[in-house]
C-alpha cells in the first residue's frame, strides 16, 4: 500500500536535489552581481540587469513567503482543522463537519492560487532574463562590429597620412630643388643684365631705375642692340619663367598634400577618441554566462512551484477522499471510514509540513547585503575598486560552481609553463 507521505517524497526530491537548490537565492543573487560589474559601461544593459534583479529579489521573497504560507497552513490544518472535523464527524454533526471541509477547501485553494501565480512570475522573470540575455548577446555582436569598423578605418587613416606624409617630403624636397634652381637662374640672369649693361648704357640706365630682375628683363630687352645679347637675356628668361612655374606648380601641389594631411590627422584625431569612448566587450561573454545559469536556476524553481501546485492538488484530493460520507456519519462504519481518511490525510499534511520547512532555505538569501551591489553604479567605480568587487564576486562563485576554479587554476598553470615552451 502507498504511504500517506508519498505525496510530498517525489515533490521534494533527492538529497542531491536538495544540495543543489538550496543555494538558489544565494547563487543568483551573485550571479546578477557578477553581471552586473560586468556591464561598467553599458548602462542600458545595467538598467535591464538592474531591474531584473530587483524582480528576482522580490519573486524569491515571495516564494520563502509562501513556503512560510504552506507550513501555517499545513501545521493549522493537522493540529486544528482535522482534530475538530474528527469531533464533529465522532458526534455525528453533518453541519459542523460541512463547514470545517468548507473551510478547508478555502485555506487549499488559497495556496493554489498562490502557488499559480508564482509560477507565473517565474515565468515572467524568466523571459525577463531572456530577454536581457538577447540584449546582451545583440550588444556584444554590435559593439565587436563597430570596434572592427572603427580600428580598420584608424588603420586606413593612418596609411592615408603615411603616404601623404611621404609625399609632402618628396614634393617638399622638389620644391626646395627647384628654388635653389630658381635663384641660381634669377642670379645668372643679373650678371647677365649686369655684363650687358657694362656694355650698353642705354640698357644699364633703364636696369638701374627698375627694382626687379624680371622687370628689367621684360621692360629693357628693347634696349639691347646686340643680337647675341638677346639671345642670352631670352635664354635666360625662358629658364627662369620655366623655373617659376615648377616652383607655382610644386607650391600648390604642397599646399594640397598639406591640406590632405591634416583633414586626415584630424579624421584619425575624431577616430582615435570614438574608439577610445566604445567599451570593452570583453566581460559581455560573462554576462551572458551568468544570465544562463540564472534561467537554469528559475525553470528548476519554476518546475518545483509546478510540482507543489500538483502535491497540494493531491492533497486536497485526499482531504476530501471521504466527503461524500457526510450525510452517513451515523452508520459506525461510514464514520470510521470517514476518521481513517482524515488521519491519513493529516500524515500527508504534516509530511507537506516538513518537507516545506525543509526547502525554506533554497529561497532565503543568507546576506541582508545581497543585492547591496544595485545602490552602486559600476561605472562609478574606480579600476581598482571594480577589479577588488569582480574578484570577491568570483571567488564566491567558484564555491558553487567549481568548473571556474578548475579553468582559472588551468589558466594560472598555462602562464607558468609558457616561458618553458
Amino acid at each position: 500500500m502507498e504511504s500517506e507521505t508519498a505525496v510530498v517524497s517525489s515533490g521534494f526530491e533527492s538529497p542531491e536535489f536538495l544540495k543543489e537548490m538550496l543555494p538558489s537565492a544565494q547563487k543568483t543573487a551573485l550571479l546578477y552581481e557578477i553581471s552586473y560589474l560586468c556591464l561598467a559601461k553599458f548602462p542600458t544593459l545595467e538598467r535591464i540587469i538592474r531591474a531584473n534583479a530587483v524582480e528576482a529579489q522580490m519573486v524569491f521573497s515571495s516564494s520563502e513567503a509562501l513556503l512560510l504560507m504552506c507550513v501555517s497552513t499545513s501545521d493549522n490544518m493537522v493540529k486544528t482543522l482535522f482534530p475538530m472535523l474528527k469531533a464533529a464527524v465522532k458526534k455525528g454533526d453533518a453541519v459542523v463537519a460541512t463547514q470545517f471541509l468548507a473551510k478547508a477547501k478555502m485555506w487549499i485553494h488559497d495556496i493554489i492560487k498562490e502557488v499559480e501565480d508564482i509560477v507565473n512570475e517565474y515565468k515572467k522573470l524568466n523571459n525577463g532574463v531572456a530577454s536581457a540575455t538577447s540584449d546582451v548577446i545583440l550588444t556584444k555582436e554590435q559593439t565587436d562590429a563597430k570596434i572592427k569598423q572603427m580600428t580598420a578605418e584608424k588603420s586606413g587613416l593612418q596609411k592615408m597620412i603615411d603616404t601623404y606624409s611621404q609625399t609632402l617630403k618628396e614634393i617638399q624636397v622638389k620644391l626646395n630643388e627647384t628654388t635653389n634652381q630658381l635663384n641660381n637662374a634669377e642670379n645668372e640672369m643679373q650678371n647677365l643684365v649686369n655684363s650687358i649693361s657694362s656694355r650698353n648704357s642705354k640698357f644699364g640706365i633703364f636696369a638701374a631705375v627698375v627694382p626687379f630682375i624680371g622687370w628689367i628683363v621684360d621692360a629693357g630687352q628693347k634696349a639691347v642692340n646686340n643680337p647675341k645679347d638677346q639671345a642670352a637675356i631670352e635664354l635666360a628668361k625662358t629658364k627662369v619663367k620655366k623655373l617659376q612655374q615648377e616652383k607655382s606648380d610644386m607650391t600648390s601641389k604642397e599646399w594640397q598634400a598639406q591640406t590632405e594631411l591634416m583633414n586626415h590627422q584630424m579624421q584619425l584625431t575624431r577616430t582615435s577618441f570614438e574608439l577610445g569612448a566604445v567599451p570593452d566587450p570583453v566581460h559581455l561573454a560573462e554576462v551572458q554566462m551568468s544570465l544562463t545559469r540564472i534561467q537554469q536556476i528559475l525553470l528548476k524553481l519554476k518546475g518545483f512551484w509546478e510540482k507543489i501546485g500538483v502535491m497540494v492538488t493531491s492533497l486536497e484530493q485526499k482531504t476530501f477522499a471521504s466527503d461524500n460520507l457526510v450525510g452517513y456519519l451515523n452508520d459506525p462504519e461510514y464514520r470510521d471510514m470517514f476518521i481513517s481518511s482524515l488521519e491519513d490525510a493529516s500524515k500527508a499534511w504534516d509530511a507537506f509540513k516538513s518537507g516545506c520547512r525543509m526547502v525554506m532555505g533554497m529561497f532565503s538569501v543568507q546576506s541582508k547585503d545581497a543585492y547591496k551591489f544595485l545602490e552602486t553604479s559600476p561605472s562609478s567605480l574606480s579600476k581598482e575598486e571594480w577589479q577588488k568587487q569582480y574578484n570577491a564576486v568570483t571567488s564566491k562563485l567558484e564555491a558553487f560552481y567549481p568548473a571556474l576554479q578548475s579553468k582559472a587554476d588551468s589558466e594560472k598553470q598555462k602562464a607558468i609553463d609558457a616561458p618553458k615552451k
